[in-house]
């Protein structure tokens, strides 16, 4: 719940920053000379691509959140079991440990999306984000029944 509150205010203040920054475009714009509009075009591209991204984000949690309410229901999500340190972090051989297991899974079932979840999850716990994030979209591409990229 606390990392939805702290989504949900982030992105407000990214809207919020996204008006103010766009307004800024819009009265450079209306000030009508050459170089202040093409500043104010260039200001105005900012809260375009910003809103673009927060959207494709916003996206993929939600889809990555109703993969991981239908493994749930399948009694299928990954069970914890790494170890921690003294100070609440995961072992780095714990989750390489987990990973290997997660990948091998992942490659007995090429096709399931249910495996790529889970390997995502693996790559999480062991830092490596962007195959994380590389993997859960391979998890909701199979899972929507898209085309998925190799």
């Amino acid at each position: 719940m606390r990392a939805k509150v702290t989504y949900a205010v982030t992105a407000a203040v990214l809207v919020f920053y996204f008006v103010l920054v766009g307004s800024r475009g819009v009265m450079l714009i209306q000030s009508g000379t050459l170089i202040t509009v093409t500043f104010g075009i260039a200001v105005l591209i900012l809260p375009v691509i910003g809103i673009w991204f927060l959207w494709k984000n916003t996206q993929f949690v939600r889809d990555a959140n109703k993969l991981a309410a239908e493994l749930d229901a399948e009694g299928g999500l990954p069970v914890d079991e790494l170890r921690r340190t003294a100070g609440g972090r995961i072992d780095r051989d714990s989750a390489d440990e987990v990973f290997a297991k997660r990948k091998a899974e992942t490659e007995d079932a090429p096709d399931d999306w249910r495996s790529w979840f889970r390997l995502a999850v693996a790559y999480h716990d062991a830092r490596d984000t962007p195959r994380a994030r590389k993997a859960m979209q391979r998890a909701i591409a199979l899972h929507d029944g898209r085309p998925v990229q190799a």
